[in-house]
């Protein structure tokens, strides 16, 4: 990590040290991302070790800077009745090694974010079909939602700062102090939330529908799943609310090469969270409650759920070879298939969120001991390194699942193929449930990716707890 350096102060020209000023006036010394600052006025500017819980998230809002570059103010606004507050001058470049941000968000990113848009509305489009209407698809359904709209929001400012070449320049004016906030930090945290426990709730509802079948007819219907997913966005809401209003920007006027004084943004601390807590403890509650409810609980129970699937799955395999061999009918084998085959298809997605989490939730977990027990032994510009490439690859995880399901749903790649050809893909469906009902056991092909189910969902309907989804 960068140590702090002492900075010298330079009165400007036309400003003294007793005017009353609504802004603070600074000087820089070379470029944007460097932290060596002059001061006027008589206000003194420091550096100050970024390691402790009020830093700010990157860009994708999983999680918060480690060593954020907003270089820290102790700033007497004499406008504003004389009082002190800590405040944080905006340096974005430095929030993130620009040696790896631009590559992977100013030109990789914007692709990306294009295929995600593209796939999740696929996504969207082929399970919100009639027939397609399921529990488990509408889980799937908001997933897909919630995952496109964490990328979207921030997108804008990927474009503007990294590939048109911005990431250089103060951010302003103030107006866009706060967009960047809403949009880069708070509204994308929101959104990866909700996605994180929508995936919870996806192997809940299929670990009750393999383990538990009774239940399923009780817990996992239609207008219930409806109202978890709404209250999942409600209470992901909750978590993130005190995050609109715990940061206040004031503008702040620098000199900045070519372009003379220019007004940029200041950070403070709302007055709140000090009045009715005080820092350290009002972002140790906030990301503790993150650590264990956002990351490391929902990945640990995602782990144990997958593996009691997994345990499940064989089982029903088992006996579904044990009904080959005893040549029971051809309608109870091919309903344990599609079970089965929907299992594992979940069982895949549920996996490849778990690659990607499992090391941000790692990394949050050391940064909040290292930051609440004052360790300093993480090594934060590494930490940083790897902060950027976890969340880039949380990104690439977003519309693989959109492969997933056409990989291993039959019905999703027809319902989706239906999209473009739908006389094609009403035949192909009629064809493929008239050669279910002639072909004997014996001849069905043991291979997940040519299961289906009824097109007219009455398999689905008349059976919850044998309920396949897509």
């Amino acid at each position: 990590m960068t140590t702090s350096r002492a900075n010298q102060i330079e009165a400007l020209p036309g400003i003294s040290s007793n005017e009353s000023t609504s802004s603070l006036l600074l000087t820089t010394v070379g470029n944007w991302s460097q932290s060596e600052w002059f001061v006027s006025s008589g206000n003194i500017l420091y550096d100050e070790e970024e390691t402790d819980l009020t830093r700010n998230y990157n860009w994708t809002g999983h999680l918060n800077s480690f060593n954020s570059s907003s270089v820290m103010l102790n700033a007497t606004m004499n406008g504003g009745g004389g009082s002190s507050h800590p405040g944080r001058y905006l340096n974005i470049t430095a929030d993130l090694d620009i040696r790896y941000a631009l590559p992977l968000y100013g030109y990789i990113m914007p692709f990306l974010v294009v295929i995600t848009i593209i796939a999740n509305t696929l996504i969207v489009l082929v399970l919100s079909k009639k027939h397609m209407r399921t529990p488990t698809n509408l889980v799937l359904m908001a997933m897909a939602l919630s995952d496109m709209l964490t990328l979207l929001f921030p997108a804008p400012w990927l474009l503007y700062l990294y590939t048109f070449g911005n990431h250089h320049r103060p951010l302003r004016p103030l107006s866009a102090c706060y967009a960047y906030n809403f949009m880069n930090e708070v509204i994308p945290a929101l959104f990866h939330t909700a996605s994180i426990w929508l995936t919870l709730a996806l192997a809940i509802q299929r670990y009750i529908y393999v383990c538990h079948p009774p239940l399923a007819r009780t817990w996992c219907t239609m207008e219930r799943v409806k109202k978890a997913i709404g209250w999942i966005y409600v209470l992901a809401l909750v978590h993130q609310f005190p995050r609109l209003f715990d940061q206040v920007y004031l503008p702040v006027d620098i000199h900045w090469d070519g372009e003379g004084v220019v007004t940029t943004c200041c950070k403070y601390e709302a007055d709140w969270v000090t009045d009715i807590f005080s820092q350290v403890v009002y972002y140790n509650l906030y990301f503790w409650f993150r650590v264990v409810c956002v990351h490391l609980g929902p990945c640990a129970s995602l782990v144990l759920l997958n593996v009691l699937l997994f345990g499940a799955l064989r089982r029903a395999q088992q006996k579904r070879d044990k009904l080959f061999k005893e040549n029971r009918k051809a309608s109870e084998c091919r309903k344990l298939r599609d079970s089965n085959c929907t299992t594992l298809m979940l069982i895949v997605v549920v996996s490849c969120f778990l690659v990607v989490e499992i090391p941000l939730a790692v990394l949050t977990v050391l940064h909040i001991f290292d930051a609440s027990l004052e360790l300093r032994v993480l090594d934060y510009d590494v930490i940083n390194v790897l902060i950027l490439f976890t969340n880039f690859f949380i990104s690439l995880s977003y519309p693989i699942n959109f492969a997933i399901y056409c990989g291993m749903s039959r019905q999703f790649r027809e319902t989706f193929q239906g999209l473009f050809t739908p006389s094609a893909s009403s035949g192909r469906l009629a064809a493929g449930s008239a050669h279910q009902g002639a072909s004997s056991v014996a001849n069905r092909h043991n291979d997940c990716n040519y299961s289906t189910v009824a097109a007219n969902g009455i398999g689905t309907k008349s059976l919850v707890t044998n309920e396949t989804g897509v």
